[in-house]
């Protein structure tokens, strides 16, 4: 028979919510769209047709509400893998672990999950103010060290040959995302995204301290594989798309091009862009 939770590990605030997020169950739609910025969660609630719940802790803002008869929540969750394995946990419980007695639900609920976020391209063919469907998320940080991810053959030879090419000591992962969310945005192209755990020296960019890769970019332009080509950096993609595939849910991640890296061209207009792709979003969801 399983056990309850523990109290150090499933952890609740005072009134019953969740530690980070500071939410209760039914307050979370099945559909999510996931933000890093907290201030762009109200630019996309803005065009709910009402609102019934918001919620806010920390870098973690959730609004609840539907959008032409459809019930959605947007929760923003800060930058990094990190911040999104909290999310991803903490959102996942809120329908599939029971506060009650503390333990897992029999049938677990999946989830309809996109990520809005903006992104620098590794591609010339790839311009600023571009929407890209990211195909995969290859993932240059080692969150997936500490869980047992399971990957298909093709993603596997995504992560071997980026561990050889950039001469890494650790083994990258790399996820697909949702097939039928990359349908459902199949007019947008797609490209395999670049997971990094930081923005400046691991991304190859060079203010004061200089990147242990300073070829970063030229390594992975240069790597071909039969699952696409590398086409953009982030920070977030590959922990969705592993935790989403770890806990059953339909994950895909929708990046602005605000920056291209190799014409060294940033948008003139990134909130119209970002704007676009939040329109483009709540239509197709």
């Amino acid at each position: 028979m399983a056990k309850p939770l523990p109290e150090s590990e499933f952890i609740l605030n005072a009134d019953g919510s969740l530690y980070h997020l500071n939410l209760l169950p039914g307050q979370v739609a099945e559909t999510v769209i996931a933000v890093g910025d907290p201030e762009r969660v109200g630019k996309i609630s803005r065009h709910f047709d009402s609102l019934e719940v918001q919620v806010q802790k920390r870098e973690f803002v959730t609004h609840t509400g539907t959008y032409k008869g459809k019930r959605l929540s947007v929760i923003s969750t800060g930058m990094g893998t990190d911040n999104v394995e909290i999310f991803m946990t903490e959102l996942d419980a809120l329908f599939n672990v029971d506060f009650r007695t503390r333990l897992p639900k029999e049938t677990a609920t999946r989830l309809t999950i996109v990520r809005l976020g903006t992104s620098g391209s590794m591609l010339p063919t790839l311009p600023e103010d571009s929407i890209l469907a990211s195909s995969y998320g290859l993932g240059l940080d080692t969150l997936m060290t500490f869980y047992t991810l399971p990957q298909h053959p093709e993603e596997r030879i995504v992560a071997q040959h980026t561990k050889e090419r950039l001469d890494l000591p650790f083994l990258p992962y790399c996820v697909k995302g949702s097939e039928e969310l990359l349908a459902r945005f199949g007019d947008l192209p797609q490209g395999i995204t670049v997971t990094c755990p930081g923005f400046y020296g691991p991304q190859g960019r060079h203010i004061r301290l200089a990147p242990g890769i300073p070829d970063i970019l030229s390594k992975l332009s240069s790597i071909r594989v039969e699952a696409g080509v590398f086409s953009n950096f982030e920070m977030e993609t590959a922990g969705y798309y592993a935790l989403g595939r770890l806990l059953g849910h339909d994950m895909l991640s929708l990046n602005a091009i605000v920056a291209n890296r190799i014409t060294k061209r940033f948008s003139k207009n990134p909130k119209a862009l970002i704007e676009s792709l939040i329109s483009l979003a709540l239509e197709k969801i």
